[in-house]
């Protein structure tokens, strides 16, 4: 599968962005690329109602459930092509305390919002914010301050537990980053 320049550096450019959400603000430190129609491991592969906002225009927030928890993505675009970047991890900025409220089993600062659920949770997006336009400052917000994350900075890997297309190296996160969340192999992944 040949890598999606725009989404896959997009991906890349997300991170040390701020993502604010209901009072708390994270640095973002991890991401997850996945080229919509044409990656078999995004959620938009097959067209359904529930990946249907990841078909509309960019910068709209896609949320969904799974395993108990809800993952937040960033529609990249283009419309109808439906790519999107999940966001794995961050590190909170503003709002610690808010944060520490929602997340009480957290054993420190770092874990607040290491991995996808985790993070959601601490910045308190659910269901109720999928579609949010991120280019507005409420109730989800992108914000990037500042200059990109330089390239030596950045490292990547394959990405965590899917099962298709799974090596693809389209998970990005800061180099040494303690919010960064472990890597795990999906148990059923193909391989290349």
């Amino acid at each position: 599968m040949a890598a999606n320049p725009t989404v896959t550096r997009l991906a890349r450019e997300l991170l040390g962005a701020h993502l604010v959400g209901h009072g708390v603000t994270a640095a973002i430190t991890e991401v997850e690329a996945y080229d919509g129609v044409h990656d078999p491991a995004s959620h938009a592969f097959t067209r359904t109602p529930r990946s249907e906002i990841m078909y509309g225009p960019p910068w709209r927030l896609y949320v969904y459930r799974i395993h108990g928890h809800h993952c937040a993505n960033v529609v990249t675009g283009p419309t109808e092509h439906a790519s999107a970047v999940l966001i794995r991890a961050g590190r909170i900025v503003d709002g610690i305390e808010i944060a520490r409220d929602r997340r009480p089993t957290a054993h420190d600062d770092d874990a607040l919002a290491r991995g996808p659920g985790n993070l959601t949770r601490a910045l308190g997006i659910t269901i109720d914010d999928l579609g949010a336009d991120l280019l507005d400052p409420a109730p989800v917000a992108l914000d990037r301050p500042g200059a990109p994350v330089p390239a030596d900075r950045i490292s990547s890997g394959p990405r965590v537990g899917v099962r298709l297309a799974a090596d693809e190296p389209w998970r990005f996160w800061l180099t040494g980053e303690p919010s960064v969340s472990a890597y795990r192999r999906h148990p059923r992944a193909q391989p290349r």
